[in-house]
């Protein structure tokens, strides 16, 4: 085995203690079916593990791997068992009756036989390891039990975007690994932006030489209160970009590119000025945005936002986009290439007498319709090399592409219209939670983000298929991501902040049958251990505030305080003096019990320190027993 491999299972380790009383053997996302059964297979250095799969040699590793760390010791390999043999067996003999991505595990005292083919087998691995609790000397005691899973989805995705902020290879390998751990089979590239473009052309090199670094970037929230003064570079070779869907497909997970057309584009448009209606036209830069460098000609951008310089509908630009689209999909084998089409301001095409006539010509009513031409001349290269694009929901404006998907991002009217008129449609509304960039509480201790609300709880309630669509219509919802923007993610530490646990409440309701979902198991059972593990993983995931507490005041002057750490091994700190807790205040062992004299409150203030040191936000609960409100002084 090699050394990187075991390190990675070193931490894979799942702790939960919840595993042998938790109906879901702390399995994320909880399997469509578990049967308990009789007695317990006992895994110790007696067992051998068996491969009869034709790609379970890998699985075989991978599994082996795990034991090591988990147990102390390998499992023998062999090709058949012996009578009475304890075994852990790979195989896919019936998996062609499985459905898609399915398996199935059965435990008995004697045999685990994992079975499944491909992405099936693999995922059987990962429940197979979630499922195995610590070890007891020397011996990992496993319950008898059938699962019979497979997803509720085919595409299970979320999307990384690197133009705002580029992250290395190494942060992409290492995200890609926690998406294969919870069965997300789509990683969605946003590699292009207005602040940057990120992936290697070799027919136009300026788009790397010139429009993937920018001189700054805003401090803070749009407008901004200042400037960074940095220069923000980075980009991927197409090797990069090679090995990296080559590790994902590894992992099951497919890879789709996205190249944002025909708005968002200043990156390309900086790079080569005749892609843009007004060439000789400086990029505009608002007076209160603070700049660095130069203000002349064209920029690539340093602020947020939407720009009205976008790609001219010319023979020129098409010529260029699909020589660039050719170099793309020459990358990345994905049945879709992702086109973008969100927020493509009008004013320029209003503007351009090129664009008037190239209307009139056409026969097009207005620039809605414009669009859609650009749209669909994209799509017909695409389609011509054997790909279908998707794009967001603003593809659909002045009449959708014939084959297009669409990725429904403004709410759920787009995905809702696009299933009613037959096409395919992937779920991730923002006001929905699946704006994973959104804030995560309402602490002031929260870091900058763009706004909006979304903690991982709105994630789980929400069902990707709309209950207004027919039975028939529903067949076109394909599947439900969650899209992380990284205008204010400068750091890879704060996209792991951002992407756990989130990322594991997407997985449940992506897998998962909706009858299966289950809050309270999900947060008090299962997602402790799991947040254990990834705190090994040195994964900066956002530390949940304690089980159990109130975010709402609450009224009375006798109260018992009982919580619980939201994740195995944390520590709950806490005060009640106002101070902000940490190590030094009062340590939580047992409920509590706070007295509040009549017309006093008190302030609950808490503080959750995983194992590792991260902590939570603090939070606040108020004990409120008739104190009069002290209302503010009206300025004089």
């Amino acid at each position: 085995m090699n050394k990187a491999l075991s390190i990675f299972i070193g931490v894979l380790i799942s702790t939960s203690a919840f595993a042998q009383s938790d109906p879901n053997l702390g399995i994320i996302p909880a399997p469509v079916a578990i049967t308990r059964a009789n007695g317990n297979f006992i895994l110790d250095k007696t067992t051998v593990l068996v491969n009869q799969s034709i790609d379970g040699a890998k699985m075989a590793d991978l599994l082996n791997a795990f034991i090591v760390t988990k147990a102390g010791f390998a499992l023998r390999e062999t090709k058949i068992t012996q009578p009475n043999q304890k075994a852990i067996v790979l195989t896919s003999v019936g998996a062609d009756q499985l459905p898609a991505e399915g398996y199935t595990i059965k435990v008995t005292p004697t045999q685990i036989v994992l079975t499944g083919k491909g992405a099936g087998l693999f995922y059987a691995v990962q429940s197979a390891m979630q499922m195995m609790p610590d070890k007891v000397a020397n011996k990992i005691t496993i319950p008898a039990v059938n699962i019979n899973d497979y997803p509720r989805f085919t595409y299970r995705g979320t999307m990384l975007d690197v133009s705002r902020h580029f992250f290395p290879i190494s942060f992409i390998k290492k995200y890609i690994d926690q998406l294969a751990y919870y069965k997300i089979n789509t990683f969605h590239w946003h590699l292009t932006d207005d602040q940057g473009w990120r992936l290697e052309i070799k027919k136009y090199p300026k788009l790397i030489e010139i429009g993937s670094s920018r001189n700054g970037s805003i401090i803070g929230n749009y407008p901004g209160n200042g400037n960074y003064l940095t220069p923000v570079k980075g980009y991927y070779t197409q090797e990069e970009a090679k090995e990296i869907v080559k590790y994902a497909a590894t992992k099951y997970i497919t890879v789709i590119p996205e190249i944002e057309l025909p708005g968002h584009a200043s990156a390309a448009i900086a790079a080569y000025p005749e892609l843009s209606c007004f060439p000789d036209r400086d990029t505009f830069i608002s007076d209160k945005t603070p700049w660095a460098g130069s203000r002349k000609g064209k920029q690539v951008q340093q602020t947020w936002g939407v720009f009205d310089d976008i790609f001219v509908p010319s023979a020129n630009t098409f010529t260029m986009l699909n020589n660039i689209l050719d170099e793309v999909i020459a990358i990345f084998p994905s049945k879709y290439i992702h086109i973008g089409g969100d927020e493509a301001p009008k004013t320029y095409w209003k503007e351009s007498t090129f664009c008037q006539n190239l209307m009139k010509e056409k026969g097009l009513k207005d620039e809605h319709e414009l669009q859609s031409y650009f749209i669909q001349t994209i799509e017909k290269h695409v389609n011509g090399k054997g790909r279908s694009i998707i794009g967001w929901d603003e593809i659909l404006e002045g009449g959708l592409a014939p084959n297009a998907t669409v990725m429904s991002w403004r709410g759920e009217e787009g995905g809702i219209a696009a299933a009613q008129q037959k096409h395919d449609v992937i779920m991730t509304p923002g006001s929905m939670g699946l704006y994973i960039d959104h804030k995560q509480s309402n602490s002031p201790d929260e870091p900058v983000t763009i706004g909006g609300f979304a903690p991982y709880q709105k994630i789980y309630a929400y069902d990707p298929i709309p209950k207004v669509l027919t039975a028939d219509e529903r067949k076109y919802i394909k599947g439900v991501q969650a899209n992380m923007w990284s205008e204010y993610i400068k750091t890879t530490a704060k996209a792991e902040n951002h992407a756990f646990p989130r990322l594991l409440a997407l997985s449940e309701i992506a897998w998962s049958p909706v009858e299966r979902k289950d809050l309270k198991n999900f947060s008090e059972q299962r997602l402790p251990a799991h947040l254990a593990r990834l705190d090994k993983m040195n994964v900066n995931f956002w530390v949940p505030t304690p089980i159990g507490q109130s975010d709402k005041p609450l009224t009375g002057g006798e109260f018992t305080i009982d919580l619980k750490a939201p994740v195995t091994g944390a520590k709950i700190y806490y005060s009640i003096d106002l101070s902000r807790p940490s190590e030094n205040a009062f340590l939580y062992t047992s409920p509590i019990k706070i007295t509040v004299p009549q017309g006093e409150k008190r302030v609950l203030k808490t503080i959750v320190i995983a194992p590792s040191g991260r902590r939570s936000v603090v939070a606040e609960t108020v004990l409120n027993n008739g104190a009069p409100e002290v209302k503010a002084e009206a300025k004089k």
